[in-house]
């Protein structure tokens, strides 16, 4: 092991030899016993211990109740938009059934093509009245 590797170890493990790889440690045991595994177990020491030693405060109750307070908010705010965009499909639904209806009902009304068909309250989409009723004759 030479000391670039050592150092690559500590940097990445810390400066106790315990922590690190299993095959790694024999060799850097050994190394450890060097003027420069030294140095390098020391420095990397010591950022273990400041590191252990850091505690993480709790936060107060003003941050946890405006962290509480902005998730409320944020669901409230999804909630509304999932209504929303559920009545603007509903809406687009309607919308779409309409222009259905609209086309067929272009598509299957017949059309007033002379004279003697004239479009009344009898008439339907399935063919009208006819000449033969306007003379009092009933059509089947």
């Amino acid at each position: 092991m030479d000391a670039k590797r050592f150092a690559a170890l500590a940097q990445a493990y810390g400066g106790d030899p315990r922590r690190w790889p299993e095959d790694e440690r024999a060799a850097a045991e050994a190394f450890a016993s060097s003027e420069a595994g030294q140095a390098i177990s020391q420095h990397a020491g010591k950022l273990d211990t400041l590191l252990d030693g850091y505690r993480v405060r709790h936060p107060s109750k003003a941050l946890s109740g405006s962290i509480l307070r902005a998730a409320d908010r944020h669901l409230v705010q999804r909630r509304r938009q999932r209504v929303w965009w559920f009545g603007l499909g509903l809406a687009g639904i309607g919308l779409a059934g309409a222009i259905a209806g609209l086309a067929l009902v272009t598509v299957v009304t017949p059309e007033a093509q002379s004279e003697h068909y004239v479009l009344d309250a009898n008439a339907t989409a399935f063919g009208d009245v006819g000449p033969e009723a306007e003379n009092g004759e009933e059509s089947l």
